[in-house]
């Protein structure tokens, strides 16, 4: 506020509380928002006012088409809507027709090739679907007699053997 820090305002009440005093301070600064709310209402009926001045001289109108014009981007969108609502030429419709046939061949070539990819891959899946039933049917093969014993997890795990008790000697501390 007023380009004062929170040290100066502090500051400031300090020494108005010091040279005003206690009992007259409320009244000041009563006074003081009185006099700065009629300021920001006279503010506020000048700009009201010159508003509606310049909306009767018709100067709204005439900044909006000084903006218009000096806005680039809205005049070349403009001239461009312009140029694109016009009529095409024979040559631009032959090229139009061209480039519609080699559309329509690329989607029919991308559909075949992505329908020979979808059958490639059914016939995968049931390629794999198949010898996972085939696995499911064969019979367990029995471990060998010279295949070492398979050996559990309890088993392979054993606890360590308990430490040996410390004995002190009392022959030795004097």
């Amino acid at each position: 506020m007023f380009g004062l820090g929170a040290s100066e305002m502090i500051l400031l009440g300090v020494v108005a509380l010091i040279v005003i005093g206690p009992k007259d301070l409320p009244n000041l600064f009563r006074t003081l928002g009185q006099f700065t709310g009629k300021a920001r209402a006279m503010a506020s009926e000048f700009s009201r006012a010159m508003e509606a001045a310049a909306d009767d001289s018709g100067v709204k109108d005439i900044s909006k088409s000084i903006k218009a014009a000096a806005n680039p981007t809205k005049f070349g969108l403009d001239s461009a809507r312009d140029a694109m609502s016009g009529k095409k030429g024979p040559a631009t419709q032959s090229l139009s027709a061209d480039r519609q046939a080699a559309k329509d061949k690329i989607s029919a070539n991308a559909a075949r090739v992505a329908e020979e990819r979808r059958a490639r891959e059914a016939a995968l899946a049931e390629e794999d679907e198949d010898m996972a039933d085939m696995m499911d049917d064969a019979p367990a093969i029995p471990p060998s007699s010279d295949a070492p014993p398979r050996v559990t997890e309890n088993e392979a795990v054993k606890p360590a053997p308990a430490p040996a008790p410390e004995t002190t000697d009392e022959k030795t501390s004097t």
